[in-house]
């Protein structure tokens, strides 16, 4: 039996690739081979990006109400085949079939968003600036735009963009990750099935050769990117050089406050469930808890809990499954034996898991270090792994002062039941999205992610009131029109509009 092969998506056909350079879809549980998808060539980018071109002539004069009720029928899709999503999902990505649902739900929130666009859409309007002027703002559509995505949320993140991109007006060109394109694809194949037209939607597969084909090509007119800081820098910089806009969210290493007089139960569930959820892969992850005072005392209890989280094929719906690959278990590993070397105290080692019938899996289990510090790599770097770490400090603003040290700003979380506490540490904290008690604060698309500091390039963040004004350019209309009747006075060369 031949592997499957994954298409790609140009003018509302899915097309075999003529490429020679394919890479495999691997189960990270179990090494099996799902599928094979081919990296782009050059002409195949150029069809998808032409057909969006060409698309978009039509699409933007779509009324906003028909736009609007693709995505109505669409988040009924996807919500018909929830179970199916999810299974995709956890096959090709290892994350639990619990989480990899929670994945598709977040996605599936913007494409609700994306329904109401009749209303975040609206442009402003005034009557009588000047005499007999009026003047009025509309937010038009850019043109053909582009977003690439990484492993890690293969069902959200795309939804996170060409849903927004779209609806909009736009038309858009996808790069799914390579690693797990399986689940993006499905979600792709329910967008067209909800009625979007031919061209609208496109999807390419590749590596840096595809990335920068949409960075360099001259009619993407903007680049949505989820990913590494590492790409995401030279996205921006060469997206940017070309003229384009650029939106890119990248890497984090957030931290979370733990005060001593913190609710000890709740708090100790949600760090270990934050560290270790998805096996650590995530950009908003607890990583470091910063523990003040008292709260040190809390340590073995936080190893206990860890201790009893269940590994395992993300089918099994235990707590935490693989990681996405061979590489990223031995980068994984390889910085645990740095953090050992470097000084820190290792409180549980996860390097040893072993999950019967997985044998070849890519598991490492929780593990926590103590008496971290700055110039570890397993502080310095954004382990994407089980890995959490734990720094001690004796106040508050020792604490504040540490996190905001840190050249990242994607999260951060302050445990305690103090309001004196929590208003300072959201007023002072460098931070771009906070949590009080709550660990992984990730808004939901009323508002817009906010990451800062060194883990965003670009002003306006994904979904929410934010991505409205990336994907549209803001025009601003001054008219004034003559009644036959009125006689126009002599030539005014003043400035005034009165």
């Amino acid at each position: 039996m031949s592997t499957p092969t994954v298409k790609l998506l140009i003018n509302g056909e899915f097309v075999e690739s003529r490429t020679t350079h394919w890479k495999e879809v691997i189960n990270p549980a179990t090494q099996e081979v799902l599928a094979r998808v081919p990296f782009a060539t050059p002409d195949e980018i150029q069809a998808a990006v032409a057909a969006a071109k060409a698309a978009f002539q039509s699409w933007r004069k779509t009324p906003i109400g028909a736009r609007a009720r693709v995505f109505l029928k669409l988040q009924q899709l996807i919500r018909d085949n929830m179970a199916d999503l999810a299974a995709t999902l956890t096959a090709e990505q290892g994350k639990t079939l619990a989480d990899a649902e929670g994945d598709v739900f977040r996605g599936l929130e913007v494409v609700e968003h994306a329904a109401n666009i009749g209303s975040l859409q609206m442009g402003e309007f005034v009557e009588n600036v000047g005499s007999g002027i009026d003047t009025y703002t509309v937010l038009q559509p850019l043109g053909v735009c582009a977003g690439i995505t990484p492993f890690n949320f293969p069902a959200m993140i795309p939804l996170w963009m060409f849903p927004m991109a779209i609806v909009t007006g736009n038309t858009f060109i996808l790069k799914p990750s390579e690693q797990d394109p399986l689940v993006t694809m499905k979600l792709v194949k329910l967008a067209l099935d909800a009625g979007i037209p031919p061209g609208v939607l496109n999807v390419i597969h590749g590596g840096e050769e595809a990335v920068n084909a949409l960075c360099d090509h001259p009619d993407i007119k903007a680049i949505s990117f989820v990913g590494s800081t590492r790409v995401g820098t030279h996205v921006y910089q060469r997206a940017s050089l070309n003229g384009k806009r650029a939106q890119c969210m990248m890497g984090a290493k957030n931290h979370a406050i733990v005060l001593p007089d913190a609710n000890k139960e709740q708090t100790l569930n949600a760090l270990v469930g934050a560290s270790f959820g998805a096996a650590g892969q995530r950009c908003m992850a607890i990583s470091v808890a910063v523990l003040v005072g008292e709260a040190n005392d809390w340590i073995p209890e936080l190893v206990a809990k860890a201790k009893t989280l269940k590994v395992g094929a993300g089918r099994d719906n235990p707590d935490l499954g693989p990681l996405i690959s061979c590489a990223a278990k031995d980068r994984v590993t390889t910085l645990i034996e740095k953090g050992m070397e470097q000084g820190a105290r290792l409180e549980l080692d996860g390097r040893q898991v072993s999950v019967a019938g997985y044998e070849q899996g890519n598991f490492v289990g929780p593990t926590i270090f103590s008496s971290v510090k700055p110039g570890m790599d397993i502080y310095d770097q954004e382990i994407f792994g089980p890995v959490l770490c734990i720094v001690s400090v004796n106040t508050l603003d020792e604490a504040i002062e540490f996190i905001n040290a840190n050249l990242n700003g994607n999260g951060t979380a302050i445990f305690t039941q103090s309001g004196a506490a929590a208003r300072r540490f959201q007023q002072d904290i460098e931070v771009g999205q906070v949590g009080v008690n709550v660990p992984i604060p990730v808004p939901v698309p009323l508002f817009s992610f906010t990451g800062s500091r060194a883990s965003k390039l670009g002003d306006l963040g994904p979904y929410g009131k934010q991505v409205v004004l990336f994907y549209t350019q803001t025009k601003t209309i001054t008219e004034r029109w003559f009644d036959d009747a009125v006689t126009v006075g002599k030539v005014n060369t003043t400035i005034s509009l009165h």
